[in-house]
């Protein structure tokens, strides 16, 4: 067995690095978190190339002692604690005594501080290595600045998200330090451009600030007490939900965390009312006791433990579900004036809250008042969005007989309206069908091109549908059944088509045909679609920006998270841009071009099956060869939903059910 080593202090810092330091939000959260604990109402925050090369976060709070610098990049040094009874009534953000000196120990970082009635005074820590305290220039509060982390672990370095990404995820914290501290004025800098800026004026204008003035009408305002648990902020109404998780947060007695009992207990409040993938909106802030949670759980301190989770659920979804539901109930909830007591440290002290009967008031004035100023162009009751694209059930099929858009009797060509010219899609996806890739560049056949064709895939496809085609020239058309199933006989067997999934498949092809030739039309908005996004989402949509453009869609940023799209594929002139964008950002922590493109192809086949003929609908002889033709024979195909276009019989099969063979 080896000698057993007692690690030096550059080690041991190292190693609890590892767990404080994670990325560069990390770093953010600890000097914040700091930066609060100490009194602060102003803070600022800086960062250069996502938090790599610099992170600054600068205070007006109650500053460190000239004495008190050098012990702040030790290990286990704090000034919230000071005894094991501290530990259980943690009222502070920090409490470890691990961060700077972790920090520290993976950076270069400088601290200037003063306090009030001395001057100012300087100390620097490179890579664990303390300088001496000189004297500085600062009027109030402290400044620390990280510069160049993970500059002495290569390999931590290697595995940190690029500059965007890394500057996202900050955002994010930013963000919610302004949602949990409303009365504290931030301001926050990016490569030296404002971000995100908060003036202390409450969580409304907090919201305002983050997500924009024009959800707080969407929200209801609550402050409940029950069973000696406070739940205060505001939660979306019964019509008001996300495409994702990103626009909810949970604060537990002024700190942010992530916790499943609470979560689920929402979620479970909102299930009768939510979609599926729809997710409420809140800002939730949970106050208890403290003797009944435990927040010394991780490092990261953003998961506790609650001695009854059962407790904790029970409060959280009776209260949220009231005021959904509309209860008696609700009107303790709902806030419009009065005061709710102070929550006791006893479990189950059912103090009686202030009983409040005024709805939730949040009008225009307000939006006016937090709506950043942004020039559009049209005004705001002129931005109208997209009805709710109609989903296209087997049901519409048989809705309207009549309808003969795309079948013109009169003409040599019945498809021409449609497609321009009947040889338009004579060899549509040749090169799927028949397995032919000459002519094809080695960049449409590699794996980075995302219609790649795979020369295995090509074999598979081509003898399967080799054996599913027939010689539609020889075959002899017999009549339809319920106008809908067209049937053919060729050789010893008899084919029944379905007309509607035929021609849907048809026209599906010819859409990716288009997006694969980069052939597709675009279509000019006359009113521009406007819509808001959280950072996250902004993050994806700028570098999906030449992405969207392949696939037809024109969307440029509008300042701020606000987005427009001024042009669409004209094949998909009757989409829900909001249903689109929705779904294209349900799960912003997975997305990707691949995810992009699925999303894409659904509203492709959604808009085929719209613009397809429909069953019950009688075809003249000529439309009925051009839609035949138009197949050229291929028997094997599906209808984009995976309907079978064809159904085949064989003679044998026949003659068994009449029983002349068994």
């Amino acid at each position: 067995m080896k000698r057993i080593n007692i690690l030096t202090k550059t080690v041991y810092n190292r190693i609890a690095a590892g767990e404080v330091v994670e990325r560069p939000y990390s770093v953010v959260k600890e000097l914040v978190e700091n930066s609060l604990d100490s009194g602060a109402t102003d803070i600022e925050i800086y960062i250069e190339k996502g938090g790599k090369q610099l992170i600054r976060v600068a205070d007006n709070g109650m500053g460190i002692f000239k004495d008190d610098l050098p012990a702040a990049f030790m290990p286990h040094a704090t000034s919230k604690i000071s005894c094991v009874d501290d530990l259980e009534h943690i009222k502070t953000l920090g409490f470890r005594g691990e961060a700077l000196a972790s920090i520290s120990a993976i950076s270069k970082t400088e601290i200037i501080s003063v306090t009030v009635g001395n001057p100012a005074y300087s100390i620097k820590c490179d890579g664990g290595v303390v300088g001496e305290v000189v004297p500085a220039a600062l009027e109030k509060g402290t400044v620390i600045s990280v510069y160049d982390l993970f500059f002495n672990t290569p390999v931590r370095a290697k595995f940190l998200k690029t500059d965007k990404k890394e500057e996202t995820d900050i955002t994010n914290f930013v963000s919610r330090f302004i949602l949990a501290n409303p009365e504290v004025r931030f301001k926050y800098y990016a490569d030296g451009k404002i971000v995100l800026q908060s003036f202390g004026g409450g969580l409304e204008e907090a919201i305002a600030q983050v997500y924009g003035a024009k959800v707080i009408p969407q929200c209801i305002k609550i402050d409940a007490l029950k069973d000696g648990i406070r739940l205060h902020g505001f939660i979306g109404n019964q019509n008001f939900f996300k495409p994702n998780k990103s626009y909810q947060s949970i604060f537990l007695n002024g700190r942010y965390i992530v916790n499943y009992t609470i979560a689920t207990a929402i979620s479970n409040a909102y299930s009768s009312y939510a979609m599926k993938r729809q997710f409420p909106f809140y800002i939730l802030n949970v106050e208890v006791p403290n003797d009944i949670v435990d927040v010394n759980v991780h490092p990261n301190k953003a998961d506790v433990r609650f001695i009854d989770n059962n407790l904790i659920f029970g409060v959280v979804y009776k209260v949220i579900s009231s005021v959904l539901d509309g209860t008696a109930a609700a009107a303790e909830f709902v806030v419009g004036g009065g005061r709710v007591p102070e929550i006791k440290s006893t479990i189950g002290d059912k103090s009686d809250a202030n009983k409040v009967y005024t709805e939730n008031k949040a009008s225009e004035e307000l939006i006016e008042k937090y709506m950043p100023a942004k020039s559009t162009g049209f005004p705001e009751d002129r931005i109208k969005k997209p009805d709710k694209e109609e989903s296209a059930t087997e049901s519409d099929e048989a809705s309207d007989y009549s309808e003969r858009k795309y079948f013109n009797p009169e003409t040599d060509l019945p498809l021409n309206e449609f497609y321009g010219a009947e040889n338009q899609l004579k060899k549509l996806h040749k090169l799927e069908l028949d397995g032919d890739t000459s002519g094809v560049s080695d960049a449409s056949l590699s794996t980075d091109n995302p219609y790649r064709i795979q020369e295995q895939e090509i074999e598979k496809r081509y003898f399967e549908r080799k054996q599913a085609r027939i010689d539609y020239d020889t075959c002899t058309y017999c009549g339809s059944v319920f106008n809908t199933y067209l049937i053919y006989e060729y050789q010893d067997k008899i084919y029944l088509i379905d007309q509607h999934a035929a021609h849907e498949r048809l026209i599906y092809d010819r859409y990716i045909k288009n997006v694969r030739d980069r052939g597709i039309i675009r279509q000019p908005l006359l009113i521009p679609y406007v819509f808001d996004v959280n950072v996250a989402e902004a993050h994806f949509l700028d570098k999906s920006m030449k992405k969207l453009a392949d696939l037809g869609f024109v969307v440029t940023s509008f300042g701020g998270n606000v987005y427009r799209v001024d042009e669409i594929p004209s094949d998909l002139c009757d989409i829900s841009l909001e249903d689109f964008f929705d779904d294209i950002l349900a799960d912003i922590d997975s997305l990707n071009e691949i995810r992009l493109e699925d999303i894409f192809k659904d509203k492709i086949a959604t808009a085929a099956c719209k613009h397809a003929i429909k069953g019950g609908m009688k075809l003249t002889q000529q439309e009925v060869d051009t839609l035949m033709k138009m197949l050229e024979g291929n028997m094997g195909l599906k209808c984009p939903h995976g309907r079978p276009v064809c159904v085949t019989m064989t003679k044998r099969d026949i003659e068994k059910m009449f029983k002349r063979i068994v």
